[in-house]
């Protein structure tokens, strides 16, 4: 059963920005902090940031002051804004809370 969902991804040049979606089912939102993370080819999954059930945020150091948690608790939806994209923050980005399995994730790719 798939309980978070990614979508989002897609191709940006240095310097540019996207941003990604996750969508949660209900019970696993209001109760557990998400976060999320990121898998380059050939490396380990890596912390990216985590959004609170009070809202507050926390991130690595690698992206902090470029990309923001936020969430839409209404529609159980959390959103990580990447802005001043670096080739380095290519990888498949994933969201989890609650322990859940790991899913798809959605591939970021930047390049010039």
């Amino acid at each position: 059963q798939v309980r978070l969902e990614e979508s989002g991804g897609g191709s940006a040049q240095p310097g540019g920005s996207l941003r990604l979606s996750c969508a949660a089912d209900r019970a696993i939102f209001g109760n557990y902090a998400l976060g999320w993370y990121r898998q380059a080819p050939g490396n380990q999954r890596e912390w990216v940031g985590t959004i609170f059930t009070d809202g507050g945020t926390n991130y690595a150091d690698s992206v902090k002051g470029r990309f923001t948690i936020s969430k839409n608790s209404g529609q159980n939806t959390a959103y990580l804004q990447m802005d001043n994209l670096k080739s380095e923050d290519t990888a498949v980005y994933f969201c989890n809370s609650g322990g859940l399995p790991w899913g798809q994730g959605t591939q970021v790719t930047v390049s010039s």
